[in-house]
């Protein structure tokens, strides 16, 4: 592209294209232009999650440790402004789709639009209030009061409740066991000082990602990007400090009762991390398991939906990043003992028997397909490249590495992975 040093991820297989560039201050700026759309989708994120609560300070050198739940704290006071206004109310009376996250490995501040002229206006604001902080004690004592109200909600949740039950059985060290937004004494213990640490430390362009796609020429949108950039000094990479994570699971069973009609149910398994390089194809190969293992149209869970021990259709995922993986399956069931048997007999069957490639192939078209699909959407393209680069993938490689995922590599993760001694399972019933 001309005047510019933006690196170009053509993806021919998918036909799609990606423009990268890392800027002088660290920042990745990643450009995904979609002609066919009147959408535009900008998302700003830092790789600073839940999990980053132990670091040595760039600037002293010094290893600091800030109470749970200081990134999502953090989030929700990036919108606050010195003359009393709020910048996620700006935005929205500007018409935009405007919100923020955060996750255990990152935070993100994102809005979506359909017209050039509210674009950048909410360019304008986005990049704006990411960049001015502003914290006192009076606005961050307040806030205490409207995230523990948000806290109390999760504790009455049972979905949440099941999946962090099912995280503290497969972590005994490693900080994911912890409420994103901390709990109502860490909370407790933030004050603007902290904020401010935070943020000089992991809001530095050095640790960032911004993600725009739509209908764009991407030397134009970068020239406007570079132009709201307020002056900063690359900081580099940030040291971060984790408790070393045992191999073996920390509890292999936990129940929980609530006000709810019907007993749920998540099965947790406990995977290592592997090279990043390794990552996606481990991803897609766990993926294509699932559906063959309890997928929709499973043997196994045709016969638990006939027999009524199951309600509804299992979910499942693989979650990883830098620091844990695990794969989780969940449900509704009024025996949730019964389908974790069914379920490890079904995994040594298929051990034992080999994977059917009508089967793997028949699945792994499926998960093709739904890749494929995510491109379609302007939200999904922006989210999923951000959260990719966070991890340190490509997005592109899940269509690159696509073939190379064989019906024996899978029988190599299925033999690796799915153990019977880093299983879990955590169940909520009902009062």
């Amino acid at each position: 592209i001309k005047g510019s040093y933006m690196r170009v991820l053509d993806c021919s297989i998918i036909k799609e294209k990606a423009y990268i560039e890392e800027l002088d201050n660290g920042l990745k700026v990643i450009i995904v232009p979609k002609k066919d759309t009147n959408k535009k989708y900008v998302i700003w994120g830092t790789n600073f999650g839940s999990m980053d609560n132990r670091f040595i300070n760039p600037d002293t050198k010094e290893e600091v440790f800030v109470p749970d739940g200081v990134a999502h704290f953090l989030e929700h006071k990036m919108f606050e402004q010195p003359d009393g206004s709020n910048s996620l109310d700006t935005m929205m009376s500007l018409g935009l789709d405007a919100n923020a996250y955060t996750t255990n490995d990152h935070t993100a501040y994102l809005f979506e639009c359909s017209d050039d002229e509210s674009f950048y206006k909410g360019l304008d604001e986005l990049m704006d209030y990411v960049q001015s902080p502003y914290y006192t004690d009076q606005n961050v004592e307040k806030e205490k009061g409207i995230i523990g109200q948000e806290i109390m909600m999760y504790d009455d949740d049972p979905g949440f409740q099941l999946y962090l039950n099912t995280l503290k059985c497969l972590y005994s060290e490693c900080p994911i066991r912890i409420d994103i937004a901390g709990t109502i004494e860490s909370i407790s213990k933030i004050n603007p000082d902290v904020l401010y640490k935070c943020y000089n430390t992991f809001y530095n362009p050095s640790n960032m990602v911004l993600v725009a796609s739509g209908n764009f020429e991407p030397d134009e949108i970068l020239k406007e990007i570079k132009n709201r950039l307020k002056p900063s000094k690359n900081k580099g990479k940030i040291e971060r400090i984790f408790d070393k994570e045992p191999e073996e699971v920390n509890q292999k069973y936990m129940e929980k009762t609530m006000s709810i009609s019907m007993p749920i149910f998540m099965i947790g398994i406990k995977d290592k991390s592997v090279e990043v390089s390794e990552k996606v194809k481990r991803h897609m190969a766990i993926d294509i398991i699932l559906g063959i293992l309890i997928g929709k149209s499973s043997k196994l869970y045709k016969e638990l939906y006939e027999k009524k021990i199951l309600f509804g259709e299992l979910d499942s995922e693989y979650e990883f990043s830098r620091e844990y993986a695990h794969i989780l399956i969940s449900g509704q069931s009024n025996n949730p003992q019964l389908v974790e048997k069914m379920f490890k007999e079904e995994v040594e069957k298929i051990k034992t028997e080999g994977l059917k490639t009508e089967d793997f192939d028949r699945i792994k078209r499926k998960i093709y397909g739904d890749f494929v699909t995510e491109f379609n959407d302007v939200a999904s393209i922006s989210r999923m490249f951000l959260a990719d680069t966070i991890k340190q993938i490509n997005s592109f490689d899940y269509a690159e590495k696509y073939n190379s995922v064989t019906k024996e590599y899978a029988m190599q993760v299925l033999n690796e992975v799915f153990n019977e001694d880093k299983m879990v399972l955590s169940v909520i019933k009902g009062n």
